[in-house]
C-alpha cells in the first residue's frame, strides 16, 4: 500500500522516467560491496553511455559523478525516485543509487525534505541495521544517493513467498529492528514509514531498514510534531486522531509488522464485497476504534508483546515510558531468548539465510523492475532554465569512513 506522504514530499510525476524508488523503497546495499564476478548477467551500462556522455558536460559536482559509475539494472522505483543497481568503477564494488528529479524539488519543504533524507542516511552509516549512504552528487537536472545495495530482498517478498513466519524469525527480525529505531529515536529521528517494504535482508539474513524519505529530524525528549503521514495500515491512532506525537508511531508500526509476520495477514484486513467499508476512511476507522483480535494458535508471549505494541494509547504502548521505554522492551517475556549485546554487535545467528542464486541477487527482487531497460530520459532545457541551482549547493557528499578503505583497494 502507498505511503500517504508528509507535506514536504515531491509531488508525483506522472511520466516514465528517472524519478522513482523501489518495490516501495528498495534502495539497499553495503559499504563492503561484494566485488561479485561480472560475466554471468549482462548489464546495461554500454547502452547507457551515449545518455551519460551527454550529461558530462552538465555536472556541476565536484569528486564523483555518473560517469564513475556503471548502471546496471532498475531494482526499483516509487513515486519521486528510480533505484538502480550500479557498480562503481574504479574498484567494482556495486551500489544502489537513488536518483531524484529537481524539478520534482520545487519548493523550500521538499528541499528540506531531501535533506532531511539525506541527513539521515548519512547518520544510518554506522548503524549495522540501517541502510547507509556511499555518496552523493548532482547535475543540473538530478540528484543521486548512492547507498548501500542489500542483496536479501525485503520482508514482503519472502512474506509473500512464506505466507506467515515462526515467531523465532519474527522474533530475531524485530528485535534488531527494535535497535535500529532505538538507534533513530537517540538521535531525535522518528522513522514513520516501517513496513514490509522497508525491511532488507542481508547475504546472511540480518535486517536493514531503508527509505528515510519520512523521517522527522530533531526531536528532542518529550518533544513532538502532527504532520499526517505514513502508510495507510501502519499509521497509528494518534496520527489520525490529529493528536501531536513522537516516537510511539514507530512502536505502533512494529506491532502492524510483527502480528504481519506471525499471522500473515494485517491486524486489519477488512474482506467485504461491500465497496463502502473498501476505502481508506473505512480502514482507519477500524485502526481507531476496533478491538485488534489476535490468532489463537500464537504463543500467550507473543499474543503479549503484539497487545503492547499495538495498545491505541500511547502512554500506554511498550516502548514509549519516557526512560526505560527500550528497556521495556528488551526485558520482555517475547524477547527474553534474545542476547542483546550479541545482536547489537550483528553476531547472533540469523534464522534464515537468503538465496543469492546470481551475481548480484538479483531473484530477490520484483522482475517489473529488474526487466526495465536502465535509462536516463534526456535533460529537457526549458525545465532546467527553471530550476534555481542555489538550493542544492552543498548536496556532495563521500562517506569519510570509505575515503581510506576505497583508496587501498
Amino acid at each position: 500500500m502507498d505511503s500517504v506522504m508528509p507535506a514536504q514530499e515531491p509531488a508525483v510525476d506522472d511520466k516514465d522516467d528517472d524519478v522513482d524508488l523501489p518495490p516501495e523503497d528498495t534502495d539497499g546495499i553495503a559499504y563492503i560491496s561484494s566485488t561479485r564476478k561480472r560475466d554471468s548477467i549482462k548489464d546495461d551500462s554500454e547502452d547507457l553511455k551515449p545518455v551519460i556522455d551527454g550529461m558530462d558536460g552538465i555536472k556541476i559536482s565536484q569528486g564523483l559523478g555518473l560517469q564513475d559509475f556503471d548502471l546496471i539494472r532498475v531494482i526499483g522505483r516509487g513515486s519521486y525516485a528510480k533505484v538502480l543497481l550500479v557498480r562503481l568503477k574504479k574498484n567494482d564494488q556495486v551500489y544502489a543509487m537513488k536518483v531524484v528529479k529537481k524539478e520534482l524539488v520545487h519548493d523550500d519543504e521538499d528541499i528540506d525534505w531531501v535533506q532531511t533524507e539525506k541527513h539521515v542516511f548519512e547518520q544510518a552509516s554506522s548503524n549495522p541495521f540501517l541502510v547507509g549512504l556511499h555518496s552523493c552528487f548532482q547535475t543540473t537536472s538530478r540528484l543521486f544517493l548512492v547507498i548501500e545495495y542489500v542483496n536479501g530482498g525485503d520482508l514482503m517478498f519472502h512474506m509473500q513467498r512464506q505466507r506467515k513466519l515462526p515467531e523465532e524469525h519474527a522474533r530475531f527480525y524485530a528485535a534488531e529492528i527494535c535497535i535500529a529505531l532505538n538507534f533513530l529515536h537517540d538521535r531525535g529521528i522518528i522513522y514513520r514509514d516501517l513496513k514490509l517494504d522497508n525491511v532488507l535482508l542481508d547475504a546472511d539474513g540480518h535486517i536493514k531498514l531503508t527509505d528515510y524519505g519520512m523521517c522527522k529530524e530533531g526531536l528532542g525528549p518529550g518533544d513532538t510534531t502532527s504532520t499526517f503521514c505514513g502508510t495507510p495500515n501502519y499509521i497509528a491512532p494518534e496520527i489520525l486522531r490529529g493528536e501531536e506525537y513522537g516516537f510511539s508511531v514507530d512502536w505502533w508500526a512494529l506491532g502492524v509488522l510483527m502480528f504481519e509476520m506471525m499471522a500473515g495477514r494485517s491486524p486489519f484486513d477488512i474482506i467485504t464485497d461491500n465497496p463502502d467499508m473498501n476505502t481508506e476512511d473505512y480502514l482507519f476507522q477500524v485502526i481507531l476504534e476496533k478491538p485488534i483480535r489476535i490468532p489463537r494458535f500464537l504463543s500467550v508471549k507473543a499474543s503479549h508483546v503484539l497487545k503492547g505494541f499495538l495498545n491505541k494509547d500511547p502512554k500506554e504502548r511498550l516502548g514509549c515510558r519516557p526512560q526505560t521505554g527500550f528497556s521495556d522492551i528488551k526485558s520482555h517475556a517475547f524477547f527474553r531468548s534474545i542476547d542483546w549485546d550479541l545482536l547489537e554487535k550483528k553476531q547472533a545467528l540469523p534464522p534464515f539465510q537468503p538465496q543469492i542464486t546470481d551475481d548480484y541477487g538479483l531473484d530477490n527482487f520484483d522482475t517489473q523492475f529488474t526487466s526495465e531497460p536502465v535509462q536516463l530520459t534526456p535533460d529537457d532545457e526549458d525545465v532546467i532554465k527553471r530550476i534555481d541551482q542555489s538550493e542544492f549547493e552543498g548536496f556532495e557528499y563521500i562517506n569519510p569512513l570509505l575515503l581510506s578503505t576505497e583508496e587501498s583497494v
